[in-house]
């Protein structure tokens, strides 16, 4: 997560370009956390990032505390947000020692969960949830794909994770990935495993698409695991690509190779990513300038994990 830190990372492109969460992801966390506790509450959102979880679930608590090791981000949380029941601090989900004890009633971590530290976390978790009541969700999104292009699959592969080199003198993002966090969640955060002395009713709702075919799998996904599938422009998506952290690894890396929004013209590794792209398509390709304004239906991998405080 210290890519995320650093003051050259872009927080206001993360908040712009990273999709939402649907309501119906949202309503299955509040659903899971209604069963098990007869009150709204305090909710403690780990890794806020922009503050848009915070945003959603603000309805449905009565005080809400959001972390986030970035100040970067947290000063972003702070421009968007004006509901005044959310609290934002920088802080990592590793340290809740200002919060009391059996004081929180709900902590959720969106796209965050794995970057912990569990054997702080978990202690941590334990003390300051609510015993016999208390819920936890976290989830996140991983490795998206293009409905109806599976020939672009091993496109974005090649380009963020299997080859040093995509295009001859130009590296790929893969070393820059932080390990083993990417790992982690690329596993359905399998990793992430509630202690069963202090936590019950596990529940892990992960899918993956068929990143080979050409429905990607969609078709036949559980409707509980198919929440983060959005109608974008390939620009959007473009602009998405850039907030990944090993992209960011990779500017800092190769600070002489600008984009060409930056006026260069040769461009960056996601210039060149979507060069690829758009001419794999023919009728994208003779979009020309302005392929960026095609839409495209783009699905990601998905896990989200529950638990009840015993």
């Amino acid at each position: 997560m210290a890519t995320f830190a650093r003051s050259t990372f872009s927080s206001a492109g993360y908040a712009a370009f990273r999709p939402s969460y649907p309501s119906s992801l949202f309503n299955r966390v509040l659903a899971f956390h209604n069963a098990k506790h007869g009150s709204s509450g305090t909710l403690v959102d780990l890794g806020c990032g922009h503050g848009l979880v915070a945003r959603a679930l603000a309805p449905h608590f009565s005080s809400i505390i959001a972390l986030d090791p970035s100040q970067g981000m947290v000063e972003q949380a702070k421009k968007l947000t004006t509901d005044q029941k959310i609290t934002i601090r920088q802080g990592s989900a590793e340290d809740l020692s200002f919060l009391s004890d059996q004081s929180v009633d709900c902590v959720v971590a969106g796209q965050a969960a794995h970057w912990f530290d569990y054997s702080k976390v978990w202690p941590e978790l334990a003390r300051v949830v609510k015993r016999g009541s208390g819920t936890l969700a976290f989830w996140g999104y991983k490795d998206h794909a293009i409905v109806g292009h599976p020939e672009l699959t091993p496109i974005f592969d090649k380009f963020i994770y299997d080859e040093p080199e995509p295009v001859p003198g130009t590296e790929s993002m893969a070393r820059f990935w932080e390990l083993p966090g990417r790992n982690i969640l690329r596993d359905s955060l399998q990793e992430v495993v509630p202690p069963e002395t202090d936590w019950a009713e596990v529940t892990r709702i992960a899918w993956d698409p068929d990143r080979n075919s050409h429905d990607m799998g969609v078709n036949s996904a559980p409707e509980a695991a198919l929440w983060q599938r959005k109608t974008l422009k390939l620009g959007e998506l473009e602009g998405y690509v850039r907030t990944f952290s090993s992209f960011a690894g990779w500017q800092i890396a190769h600070p002489d190779r600008k984009s060409r929004a930056q006026g260069a013209k040769e461009g960056d590794v996601v210039d060149l990513l979507f060069d690829e792209i758009v001419a794999t398509v023919p009728e994208w390709k003779a979009k020309g300038e302005k392929w960026g304004d095609i839409e495209v239906d783009t699905v990601w991998g998905t896990v989200l994990l529950m638990a009840q405080r015993r």
